[in-house]
């Protein structure tokens, strides 16, 4: 009845979803920026030691809003093509106007460029202006799913937007619940929007193994981040979250 995605921001975090019984991972880097293409090494070794739980990388050149120029039209066409010969299962992406609607043309291109490969729209959605039409407008492109916390900061509290969208898709498209989700509320967003399919991460944080530590420098610039505990997704989270919808 249920199906479980984790966004992995790793290979060893992909690896850990796998132990931890979940249906698919998005393979992601940048996580604390929404997400952006990982380096094709990942892609690799995700492919070669993933062999129960399905494969997804995210195309998303950078971090920041969804309208891209050519030169970012052109990598993501190329991490689309390189994606299909690693052989991974589906990707995820989504492009945007403007004026926030869904660029039709552009995801046209990059829909046929996927042609073969499971796609899943994602986030993107959540900053579209009208996403009653934003829903239409996905479901006609043919994308398998859509990523979306309901065009909240997370999905618990966009429960009645998610409701109301998954009344509309009717069975037309797969909306994959996302942002947010834990094991204290999932059980909660099914009951109130009838979504099955879900996106969390199950990380925790980990010591790193540096003795030596300068914390007068960040590789983060200005942005603060400690550099010595680092987020992985472990198995544990994964079948504790799993367990809440699945187990009575």
């Amino acid at each position: 009845m249920f199906l479980f995605e984790i966004c992995a921001n790793s290979v060893r975090s992909c690896l850990a979803a796998q132990e931890g019984g979940a249906h698919r991972v998005e393979l992601c880097a940048a996580l604390p920026e929404g997400g952006t293409t990982p380096s094709y090494g990942e892609i690799i070794q995700a492919r070669e030691l993933l062999t129960t739980t399905r494969l997804h990388v995210i195309i998303r050149p950078r971090a920041g809003d969804f309208l891209y120029s050519q030169l970012e039209i052109r990598s993501m066409l190329h991490d689309i093509e390189l994606c299909r010969k690693a052989g991974v299962d589906g990707v995820v992406f989504g492009c945007l106007t403007p004026g926030g609607d869904i660029d039709m043309p552009l995801m046209r291109r990059l829909m046929d460029a996927s042609e073969g490969l499971s796609v899943t729209f994602h986030r993107a959605f959540d900053m579209t202006c009208d996403p009653r039409k934003a829903l239409e407008d996905i479901i006609g492109l043919g994308c398998d799913r859509i990523l979306t916390s309901g065009q909240q900061p997370t999905a618990y509290e966009g429960m009645q937007l998610l409701s109301e969208l998954q009344q509309q898709a009717a069975g037309r498209i797969i909306l994959l619940a996302g942002s947010g989700v834990n094991p204290s509320n999932i059980r909660s967003i099914h009951e109130q929007t009838g979504i099955t399919e879900f996106h969390f991460s199950a990380r925790s944080l980990h010591e790193s193994g540096m003795l030596f530590r300068n914390r007068q420098v960040s590789m983060g610039g200005t942005v603060t981040i400690d550099e010595y505990r680092q987020p992985f997704t472990t198995a544990d989270n994964v079948k504790h979250t799993i367990g809440q919808l699945t187990t009575s």
